[in-house]
């Protein structure tokens, strides 16, 4: 969406990379690996970016934060995968130093710059400018990016430290609401692609006793019934798991369907999903929304034009 081509791409988890596959350029190698075990050799010489996104729920408000640290667990949904999560920021900075792009991108959950998270952050700074980078980063909101969702991630961008150029961030866009966003969306095109009920469920009785769009349970603090004239609030990646608390559709008292989160995520309507609804919505809930990593993927091609007179 910003002009750039991905030459290298890495997922080791099964369904995340079925999904990419399926849209991946024909330049794009998709390499299915545990990152421990990637190096510098195995990717493409001579990138000018690297991007990445080290899975971030040991750092997220919403999880144990630091009381999880060091446990390995489960990951992802409908497999057997278990990972530790904290420690990969470390492998991500190992393969900075090992490629030496000039610019790289990290992103991970608003919770990394807040509380004891702050000091993890901190020791990232100081181990990027350690290897020759100048670092900023910024906690940006998906809703004022042109996104439908109110969603806060950490952007972190360390450019070469000979690069004088400093990060010009995204200029906020006007929002837009849920009403705007799924005007006209595509019926589900499959059973696989349809919001399931949540009726037979506590949460659909609730739902139902909450009476309007606008509303959030004070029984279940995870559900919510998104205004229409607001933007949404966050889809994470449980938010699908049918019985369970979450943003559910304003006025019909079921889960969202594929193409409406496909909206409210930012991607394009053509997009496409590989597994049942609940790990294709789950790829939409911890994905990064498009049109908010071509904003900050804009910032960093001016990094890139100035300091190359591209």
């Amino acid at each position: 969406m910003a002009g750039f081509r991905v030459l290298f791409a890495n997922e080791f988890v099964p369904e995340a990379r079925l999904s990419y596959a399926l849209n991946a350029a024909d330049y794009t190698k998709l390499d299915g690996r545990d990152v421990r075990t990637l190096t510098g050799k195995d990717m493409p010489y001579g990138v000018d970016v690297l991007d990445g996104s080290p899975p971030c729920s040991s750092f997220s408000t919403a999880g144990k934060r630091e009381r999880g640290w060091r446990e390995v667990k489960k990951y992802g949904v409908g497999g057997n995968l278990k990972q530790r999560t904290d420690d990969l920021f470390d492998e991500y900075l190992r393969l900075v130093d090992e490629v030496r792009p000039k610019v790289f991108v990290a992103e991970n959950v608003r919770g990394l710059a807040i509380g004891k998270c702050r000091g993890y952050l901190s020791a990232i700074f100081s181990k990027a400018e350690s290897l020759g980078y100048i670092v900023e980063a910024r906690v940006l909101d998906a809703q004022y990016l042109g996104v439908p969702q109110r969603r806060k991630r950490t952007i972190i961008i360390g450019r070469r430290s000979d690069f004088k150029q400093p990060v010009q961030w995204p200029k906020l866009q006007p929002i837009v609401t849920l009403k705007q966003a799924l005007k006209d969306v595509p019926l589900p095109s499959c059973e696989e692609e349809a919001g399931p009920s949540i009726e037979s469920y506590a949460i659909g009785q609730e739902w139902k006793r909450m009476g309007r769009p606008g509303t959030q349970s004070e029984r279940y603090f995870s559900l919510v019934r998104p205004s229409w004239d607001e933007p949404c609030p966050t889809i994470t990646a449980t938010t699908s798991a049918t019985g369970a608390a979450g943003v559910a559709h304003p006025s019909e008292c079921r889960k969202f369907s594929i193409p409406e989160l496909r909206r409210i995520c930012g991607f394009p309507d053509d997009f496409k999903l590989h597994g049942t609804y609940q790990q294709r919505a789950e790829r939409l809930g911890r994905a990064v929304p498009p049109p908010m990593m071509a904003a900050v993927a804009n910032a960093v091609r001016q990094i890139l034009q100035s300091e190359l007179r591209l």
